[in-house]
C-alpha cells in the first residue's frame, strides 16, 4: 500500500470513450490532468476482429476527435460514412428519407466500432496521466481546498476539479449529493452484426415497431449492425433463437428492406433506461456523459451527447484560464451546465416522446403517424433541416 498523496489540477474518473476524450482534450489544453480508471486499458484494435458494439458518430463528434488529431486514424482504420437514412413504421415502401447530399453535408455521420475509438483515444494519452485498476473509495469536496479522492491503492489524489465520467452509477455524482430523475423502459436492446443480400451503400434503416425501434446500420465490411430495442420478454426470445430463425425473424421485422439476412454474429443485450442528473456540476465537481444523462438508443445520440459535454467543458475551462478567471470556480462550471443541460434535455425528451408515440395502441394512431412520416418526406426543406441538424448533433 502507498499512503502518499499527490496533486493535479483536474482528476477525470472513468476511462471510457468520453472520459479518455476529455482527458486528451484537457492535456492538449495545458491542464495537469490525471485519469483514474477502475478497469484495464482497452485492448489493442485488431483489424481481423469486428466489435459488436458500434456507435453512430455525428459530424460534430468527428470534428472534436479531429481537433484532438485522432479522427484520421479512426476513419482510415475502419469507419463507414452514413450517406442516407430510411425511417418507417408500417410500410417500408413509404419511408421518411434523409440524404446527406440533399442536406449539403458529406455524410450524416459515421459508424465506428467501440474498440477502435476507445483504443485510439487511450493511446493518445501520455502514460503518466493514466492510472488503471483503481477504485475511488471515498470522495470529499471542499469549495476552498478542492476534491480529495481516496483511491484503492491507499493513495490520495487532490484536485482542484474532479470530473465524473464513470457512467450511470457515478460515485462522484453520489458523493457530490446530486440527485437524478429517470426510469427503466422495461425494454432491452439486442445487438449483433448480420449479413444482408442487398449492399447497404451507406444507408441506415430504422423501423418503429410497437415494441420498439429496430435499426440496421452500415458497416465498413459490408455487413449491417443491428440495434433492436424491444420488450424484455421478446428480447429473451430473440437471444434464444437459433441463428437462422433469428435472421428470418429480423428479416420479417424490417420487411425485407435489406433483402435476405443471414449469419448473425453472437448476440449481446443491454437494458434500456432514462436517467438525468438534476445538476451537472457542484463545487469542485462536474459530470459528463452517462454520469449526467442516459437516453434511449433510438436516435443513436448517447455518445455524441457525452462527447459534446467533454468539448464544452474543456472550452469553458480553457476560456476561463485564458481570461485569467478561476477556471475551477462554480460559476465557470455553471456556464458549462447551462449550455449542456438544454441540449441534453431536448434530446432526452425527443427520444422518450418518439418511443412512447410509436408504442401507443390507440385506434387509428399508427395510421396517423404513418401519414405524418409521409408528409415530412414530401417537405424537402424540412427534411434538409432535420438531416443537417442530425449530422451536426453534438
Amino acid at each position: 500500500m502507498n499512503d502518499a498523496a499527490w496533486h493535479c489540477e483536474v482528476a477525470v474518473v472513468g476511462g471510457g470513450i468520453v472520459g479518455s476524450a476529455l482527458a486528451c482534450a484537457l492535456d492538449q489544453a495545458g491542464f495537469d490532468v490525471q485519469l483514474i480508471e477502475r478497469g484495464s486499458a482497452p485492448p489493442a484494435f485488431d483489424p481481423a476482429q469486428v466489435d459488436p458494439r458500434v456507435y453512430a458518430i455525428s459530424a460534430g463528434s468527428a470534428d472534436f476527435v479531429h481537433a484532438l488529431g485522432l479522427w484520421r486514424a479512426v476513419r482510415d482504420a475502419r469507419a463507414e460514412p452514413i450517406q442516407r437514412m430510411q425511417v418507417w413504421d408500417r410500410d417500408a415502401a413509404y419511408p421518411l428519407r434523409f440524404d446527406a447530399a440533399d442536406a449539403g453535408v458529406p455524410s450524416l455521420g459515421w459508424i465506428v466500432e467501440h474498440r477502435l475509438l476507445a483504443r485510439t483515444l487511450w493511446s493518445a494519452l501520455p502514460a503518466a496521466r493514466v492510472h488503471t485498476g483503481l477504485d475511488v473509495r471515498h470522495v470529499r469536496f471542499d469549495p476552498e481546498a478542492g476534491a480529495e479522492l481516496a483511491l484503492s491503492d491507499g493513495r490520495t489524489l487532490h484536485a482542484r476539479l474532479a470530473i465524473g465520467a464513470e457512467g450511470a452509477e457515478s460515485a462522484l455524482r453520489e458523493a457530490a449529493g446530486i440527485d437524478v430523475a429517470g426510469w427503466s423502459y422495461a425494454s432491452t436492446a439486442v445487438v449483433c452484426h448480420i449479413r444482408a443480400e442487398h449492399p447497404h451503400r451507406g444507408a441506415a434503416l430504422q423501423r418503429f415497431l410497437p415494441s420498439g425501434p429496430v435499426a440496421l446500420l452500415p458497416m465498413a465490411d459490408g455487413r449491417r449492425s443491428l440495434v433492436w430495442s424491444t420488450t424484455d420478454a421478446d428480447a429473451r426470445e430473440l437471444l434464444a433463437l437459433p441463428d437462422a430463425a433469428f435472421a428470418a425473424h429480423l428479416q420479417a421485422a424490417v420487411q425485407d428492406a435489406a433483402g435476405a439476412l443471414s449469419a448473425p454474429t453472437r448476440r449481446l443485450s443491454f437494458p434500456l433506461r432514462l436517467l438525468h442528473a438534476r445538476q451537472y456540476v457542484a463545487p469542485c465537481c462536474a459530470l459528463v456523459g452517462d454520469s449526467a444523462h442516459v437516453i434511449h438508443p433510438l436516435a443513436g445520440q448517447g455518445l455524441n451527447l457525452g462527447l459534446a459535454d467533454a468539448h464544452c467543458l474543456v472550452s469553458e475551462l480553457a476560456g476561463a484560464r485564458r481570461a485569467r478567471r478561476d477556471w475551477s470556480a462554480l460559476r465557470t462550471l455553471q456556464r458549462f451546465e447551462r449550455a449542456r443541460q438544454a441540449e441534453s434535455l431536448e434530446m432526452l425528451a425527443l427520444t422518450d416522446a418518439l418511443g412512447r408515440a410509436f408504442a401507443l395502441d390507440l385506434p387509428g394512431w399508427r395510421a396517423l403517424l404513418s401519414l405524418g412520416l409521409r408528409a415530412v418526406d414530401r417537405l424537402d426543406i424540412v427534411k434538409s433541416g432535420l438531416a443537417s441538424r442530425a449530422s451536426r448533433s453534438a
